[in-house]
C-alpha cells in the first residue's frame, strides 16, 4: 500500500537552481573549448562532434545506473518518490541517448558515407533506446500504481544490462565504429593530450546539467504526483 507523503516544497531548492546554472554556463565555455580545438589529422574539423557525442553517451549511461539504483530502491522501500526518480532518469536516459544516437548519424554520414549502419555499437546503443521507450509503454498500460511500478522497477533493473554490452561491442564485434576513446578495461585513451580539454569540459557541463534536470524533473514529480492526492 503506497503511503502518502509530505507536502513538497513550494519551490526550487538552491542546488538545483546552481547545477543548473553553472552546468549552462560549463556548457558555453565547452562550447568555447569544441569550436576552437585542433583539427584532427584524417577527419579536419567534422572531429569536433565527437566531443559532445561522447559526452552525451556517458551522461546516457550515468542516467542508466540511476535508473537501476531508484528502480532497486524502490523495490526495497515501496516509496512512490523512487519510483518517480527512477522514471525521471529514464527519461533522462532517452533524452542522451537519443542525442547520441543524432549525433553519431551526423557524424557517420561524413566519415562513413552513409547516416547509419547496422553494426555493434548502433545496434546496441538503439537496443537501449528502445528498451526504455518501452519502460514509457508499459508504465502507460498499467493503471495499478503498485503494480505500474514494480513492473517499470523490473526494466530499470534488467535494462542496464545492456549498458556493459553496448560499451565493450566495439572490442567485442570489431567493426565500422572506432574503439572506446577511453577504456575502462586498459586505462589508455586514444585522444591527442591537445583535444583532452575540450571533451573533458564538456563532460563536466554535461553531468551538471544532468543532475540539475534530475532535480528538476523530481522536482515536478512530486509536485504533480502531491496535486493528484489532494484532487483525488
Amino acid at each position: 500500500m503506497q503511503t502518502l507523503e509530505r507536502t513538497p516544497t513550494t519551490r526550487l531548492d538552491g542546488l538545483t537552481l546552481a547545477l543548473l546554472g553553472t552546468g549552462t554556463l560549463a556548457f558555453l565555455v565547452a562550447l568555447y573549448f569544441v569550436l576552437t580545438s585542433p583539427p584532427e589529422v584524417s577527419q579536419g574539423y567534422v572531429y569536433r562532434i565527437v566531443f559532445v557525442h561522447i559526452s552525451t553517451a556517458w551522461v546516457g549511461y550515468l542516467a542508466c545506473f540511476g535508473c537501476l539504483a531508484y528502480s532497486v530502491a524502490y523495490l526495497v522501500t515501496r516509496k512512490p518518490a523512487h519510483d518517480r526518480m527512477a522514471a525521471v532518469m529514464a527519461e533522462l536516459i532517452l533524452l542522451f541517448m537519443g542525442l547520441t544516437l543524432v549525433q553519431g548519424m551526423l557524424y557517420a554520414r561524413p566519415t562513413w558515407g552513409v547516416y547509419w549502419e547496422w553494426e555493434p555499437r548502433l545496434t546496441t546503443t538503439a537496443i537501449l533506446f528502445a528498451v526504455y521507450v518501452g519502460y514509457f509503454v508499459l508504465r502507460a498500460a498499467i493503471e495499478d500504481p503498485e503494480l505500474r511500478a514494480k513492473a517499470a522497477a523490473a526494466v530499470g533493473i534488467l535494462g542496464v544490462i545492456n549498458v556493459p554490452i553496448s560499451y565493450m561491442s566495439v572490442i567485442w564485434w570489431r567493426s565500422l565504429h572506432q574503439v572506446q576513446s577511453f577504456n575502462l578495461t586498459t586505462g589508455k585513451s586514444q585522444f591527442d593530450p591537445a583535444m583532452l580539454p575540450a571533451l573533458l569540459v564538456t563532460l563536466t557541463a554535461l553531468t551538471l546539467l544532468f543532475f540539475g534536470f534530475a532535480r528538476f524533473k523530481g522536482y515536478l514529480a512530486a509536485q504533480s504526483a502531491h496535486k493528484e492526492v489532494m484532487d483525488g
